[in-house]
């Protein structure tokens, strides 16, 4: 009987989140064009001017969001004078991989770059944030002919200590986690999701209706959940391996990170980078935490015109 009753509230909760799910993806529906490519269809937004003569700019997120934390503020903020691509990177958002699986920085650039050939956009500035500081570097390293510059905000480089949450190691435990995934994530997330985005905002306050408004929610999808538990599971080995080629980066690199950063350390990764790649320039923020665009995104968008004038300067000597 005991057995029995488990699985009807296992399957009540299933049809639960299956219902949840189709009430946020109503609330929050795309906004962006599709993009198909060798494993995923990307969710690509396109904003700004077409006409500019300035290099576009492509904005990656990192993880358990969607492009939205980079469209607001600085997204919106930098598209008053630049073409700005905001993109979902794959099984986040709008964006679906074909495989669970495609975790790595290196192979969800490889989608992005794609993606970017097929737009007809590059050499763009790609400015990156978190979880996607390892995309971004993998980026410059593997498809320099899509990067200008590199604009790394709170960046994921290297290594560190300790791991990335039970929860996401219980969720990649195979049909554990899967059974996680489709009954109780949703209806508890949406519970905890507001608590946890105002833990990375420390010592920040937490905008109001930031969760709302970033559509935050749709993380919580079982298909997403999954994709994001998988990206965080196997990203300290990706940087293992990519970290010691930094050196071979030849464009300029911008990174701009917070001392009282607690998801990710400003010592651990933004500071070894700017020892390894001699064209960093390093910007420490004091008293800032992790969301750096949001906190000082009037500075992230004087950084990055920064980069394009001295880039414009560069090409004009060389002609």
């Amino acid at each position: 009987m005991i057995s029995i009753a488990l699985v009807a509230i296992a399957a009540l909760l299933a049809l639960a989140t299956q219902a949840a799910v189709a009430i946020v993806e109503r609330a929050y529906p795309a906004k962006g064009k599709t993009i198909h490519v060798t494993g995923a269809t990307l969710n690509v937004v396109d904003i700004g001017p077409r006409d500019s003569v300035k290099p576009p700019i492509v904005m990656i997120h990192g993880a358990s969001c969607n492009l939205e934390v980079m469209r607001q503020p600085l997204g919106n903020l930098l598209a008053s004078t630049h073409r700005v691509i905001l993109i979902d990177r794959p099984g986040h958002g709008w964006s679906v991989r074909d495989r669970e699986a495609d975790s790595t920085p290196a192979l969800q650039a490889g989608m992005i770059a794609e993606a970017l050939k097929e737009l007809g956009i590059g050499p763009a500035i790609l400015v990156v944030h978190s979880w996607s500081g390892a995309l971004g570097t993998r980026m410059a390293l593997d498809y320099p002919e899509r990067v200008a510059g590199l604009v790394m905000l709170a960046p994921v480089a290297y290594p560190w200590r300790g791991g990335v949450g039970w929860y996401n190691a219980a969720v990649t435990t195979p049909l554990v986690g899967s059974l996680l995934a489709y009954t109780i994530t949703l209806p508890l997330g949406l519970m905890l999701a507001e608590s946890g985005a105002r833990g990375v905002f420390l010592p920040q306050i937490l905008p109001q209706d930031f969760v709302a408004s970033t559509a935050t929610p749709l993380l919580l999808r079982p298909r997403e959940f999954l994709a994001n538990a998988r990206d965080l599971i196997t990203l300290k080995q990706a940087v293992v391996e990519q970290a010691p080629h930094y050196g071979d980066i030849k464009v300029p690199v911008t990174i701009i990170s917070g001392d009282a950063d607690k998801t990710v350390s400003t010592r651990i990764h933004s500071q070894p980078f700017a020892a390894a790649v001699p064209q960093t320039k390093l910007i420490v923020l004091p008293g800032v935490g992790h969301m750096v665009a949001q906190a000082a995104p009037d500075l992230v968008a004087r950084e990055i015109d920064a980069m394009i004038a001295e880039l414009n300067s560069a090409e004009a000597a060389a002609n």
